[in-house]
Parts: structure tokens; sequence; C-alpha cells
């Protein structure tokens, strides 16, 4: 009796990743391009920081500060951190 259960439970998950992989078929190369986009991004961002050139999404995203001061002020003091650890970002 067990071994028809074992036997029942791998056939159900063997249709369970049938049909997973059924549905993420026509999304993965979509998925994967998407990945590959971020990764690139923060291989440039990374690259640009250690050659010292300036971050080229700090004058884009610099009208984004008074929305990102709550949700900062909000993650340092869940980190722990009573004041903000930037020096030039003051929120408290």
């Amino acid at each position: 009796m067990n071994i028809h259960v074992e036997k029942l439970k791998s056939v159900l998950k063997e249709i369970k990743h049938f049909y997973r992989e059924m549905y993420y078929v026509p999304y993965r190369q979509t998925m994967q391009r998407e990945i590959q986009r971020r990764d690139d991004m923060f291989k440039l961002l990374v690259m640009s920081e250690m050659l010292g050139l300036p971050n080229p999404a700090s004058f884009y995203t610099l009208e984004l500060m008074p929305f990102m001061l709550e949700d900062f002020h909000k993650w340092h003091t869940r980190m722990g951190m009573e004041k903000s650890p930037l020096e030039g970002f003051r929120c408290c």
C-alpha cells in the first residue's frame, strides 16, 4: 500500500512539473532577457563606480528624493540605526 502512495505522489509531482513548465515556456525568453538587462545595468554602474565616473542615474533620480525620504527613514529605523547612515542624506 505504501509503495502505491509513493508512486502516486511521484506521478503527481511529475504532472505538476509538466504543467508548470508548460506555463513558463512562452515567458522564459522574456524573463531571461529582463534578467540580462538588469545584470548589465548593475555591471555598468559598478564598473563606472570603480573607474571614478559619476553615476548617471543620480541626476535623473534627484527628483525622487522627497518620495524616498519617508521610505528611507522607515528602512534605517527598521535596521536598528537611530540616525541616517548617509552623511548627505538627513531625514531625522
